[in-house]
């Protein structure tokens, strides 16, 4: 054999190795290729204990995609909307996931609100499981890589006692309510109401008061938030936040209703406290008016109802753009966690995540907080896995808004 005859079945031997090195490397980090056949197989939407309601996205490939689409107290009617997206996603690739977000949004003629963007953020959520899967790369990756290695993250606690029990489980933030001598602030159903357009100077003292003990509770290096709810007239939201001033809460959330952006913008140029607000948002329609009026300086879009990882990811570039920051709303499932984890790694302007469950009793593998921060997730997707067998006794659930009246005359309030 000749030189040249031997130097060519050389480099046909090596690149042949390469190919097949290649082509085993494909296989075994990427489940499935760029050309290969992926379609959607199956809609499924479970409802899930204490008042969630978890998707599954099937596909022809085994992979399943996740999300949490769901409207608190209208978990049945979520499902609803979701079933009737149904027939356009059955059939199709799952993995132009902003094609799909366009179809589903702009199909409908009468759009957005709280149902049908939550129905679309849970089906966002999953397509981008899907897409991430199929990849097997998380979805943070998808969106440019990380800007951090790790997430800060809040918990819930109403009493001083709470808080030291959440700073021992490794929390260093916390979000809280005002707590008035007439009601007990809960993160849940037996919220005070604050209906009255002001309160006695009294009730506002205690109010200041019982902040001042939680502040005392954990001390200057813990950050605490304060959740108006949106239930405070603008006079009583005043009068509260300057006399709270001095106790430095992290932010005011939803001083008063959350719709009225202008107003909200006057209360936020009279206080250096931040204003956070957008959990009842929707799609960057709706932040683009709360930026521009100077609403608030944090922002709070919930992966469940705000359009999902499309959408917020669009989110958390116009509030860049206005130098606002992003704290991702969530007092939902482990789902909503770990897509909002998603966005958290891959923004700049990320601040602090919501968080009500780690994913104990859901997930094979929950989340741990150290030193007030989750660890990136590492798995493919959104990087979590349910366990079915631990979930088995939390299927099914009818939890609906409290109906919530005033204590002394007996008329409607807002929860």
């Amino acid at each position: 054999m000749s030189d040249l005859s031997r130097r060519h079945a050389v480099r046909t031997a090596f690149a042949s190795m390469v190919a097949a090195g290649s082509a085993f490397a494909q296989s075994k980090d990427v489940p499935v290729r760029a050309k290969d056949n992926l379609k959607i197989t199956k809609v499924e939407t479970i409802l899930v204990k204490p008042r969630w309601l978890f998707l599954k996205i099937h596909t022809n490939a085994g992979i399943v995609g996740l999300g949490e689409p769901v409207v608190e107290g209208r978990a049945l009617t979520v499902a609803t909307a979701v079933k009737e997206i149904e027939p356009y996603l059955i059939g199709k690739d799952p993995r132009p996931v902003a094609h799909h977000w366009q179809a589903i949004y702009r199909h409908a003629f009468y759009r957005g609100g709280p149902v049908l963007t939550s129905a679309l953020s849970g089906i966002d959520q999953a397509l981008w499981d899907i897409k991430g899967k199929a990849l097997g790369v998380p979805v943070y990756e998808l969106l440019g890589g990380p800007t951090r290695n790790k997430v800060r993250v809040y918990a819930h606690a109403d009493t001083p006692d709470a808080m030291r029990a959440q700073m021992a489980r490794g929390f260093t933030a916390f979000k809280t309510g005002p707590m008035g001598s007439h009601g007990t602030e809960a993160s849940g159903s037996n919220r005070n109401n604050f209906h009255r357009y002001m309160e006695p100077p009294a009730e506002v003292d205690y109010i200041v008061e019982r902040f001042a003990e939680l502040r005392k509770a954990v001390g200057d290096k813990a950050d605490i938030g304060i959740d108006f709810h949106g239930r405070v007239s603008p006079a009583l939201a005043r009068v509260l936040i300057k006399k709270l001033e001095q106790y430095n809460p992290m932010f005011i959330e939803e001083p008063i209703n959350c719709q009225d952006h202008d107003i909200m913008a006057e209360i936020a140029r009279g206080t250096h406290i931040p204003i956070a607000t957008g959990e009842r948002v929707f799609t960057k329609w709706g932040f683009r008016e709360v930026l521009e009026k100077k609403a608030a300086q944090i922002l709070q879009p919930d992966l469940c109802h705000a359009g999902g990882i499309t959408e917020v990811r669009l989110i958390a570039g116009m509030a860049e753009a206005y130098y606002a920051a992003i704290a991702p709303h969530n007092p939902l499932g482990p789902i909503s966690l770990a897509a909002g984890l998603q966005i958290s790694a891959s923004i700049p302007n990320f601040l602090i995540q919501e968080q009500v469950s780690l994913g104990e009793g859901y997930l094979k593998n929950p989340l741990k907080v150290s030193n007030g921060y989750l660890e990136l997730p590492t798995l493919p997707g959104l990087g979590v896995e349910l366990d079915e067998n631990a979930m088995a006794d939390k299927i099914g659930h009818d939890w609906r808004n409290p109906e919530t009246y005033d204590k002394f005359d007996g008329s409607v309030t807002d929860w």
